[in-house]
């Protein structure tokens, strides 16, 4: 891991969010989150800082499929093929999200954060996250340890410090 990206991942949430926050208002950019497991805790850590209605004007928890469907256009099709927590949903995810608020930049999150609800393919404490933008979406899967807290509070995390990179270095 680079120096950059250590001192990222050091920073608590509010810290990663007022470091998002002063990267839109340099951009002129506003940002966007679909999330699923973590059920706002986006959106939550965004609008904790004072101000971020500049930036952040819409947040989507779409814990259920219908939901993925109805409010962000995912397929279902791609719900049945690959499941609610794999790449193909989360960049559908971002791309639906960031089409229906305007927003410049992204990030969707699906995983499954325990303690039920794991499989042999998807363990508990899998999670993808996307990161998108007019220009192209991004995906990653993590593997988290500990709890259902311990792996919501990693997920939002990545999720943050990935809109930092996105806008710091494009």
């Amino acid at each position: 891991m680079s120096t950059r990206a250590t001192h990222l991942a050091s920073l608590d949430l509010f810290a990663l969010a007022e470091r998002l926050g002063r990267a839109c208002r340099e951009r002129g950019i506003t940002v966007t989150a679909a999330e699923s497991c973590t059920g706002g805790g986006v959106a939550s850590a965004i609008t904790a800082v004072a101000g971020s209605s500049e930036w952040f004007e819409t947040g989507y928890v779409t814990y259920a499929n219908g939901a993925k469907t109805r409010l962000l256009g995912v397929p279902e099709a791609l719900l049945v093929e690959h499941g609610a927590v794999s790449r193909e949903v989360v960049e559908a995810m971002v791309a639906g999200a960031c089409r229906d608020s305007g927003a410049g930049l992204g990030v969707a999150i699906s995983g499954v954060a325990g303690p039920g609800g794991g499989s042999d393919d998807k363990p508990v404490g899998t999670v993808w996250l996307a990161w998108g933008s007019a220009d192209g979406v991004e995906s990653a899967c993590h593997h988290y340890a500990g709890d259902r807290t311990a792996v919501r509070d990693q997920a939002v995390r990545e999720a943050l410090i990935g809109l930092v990179r996105r806008l710091e270095h494009p």
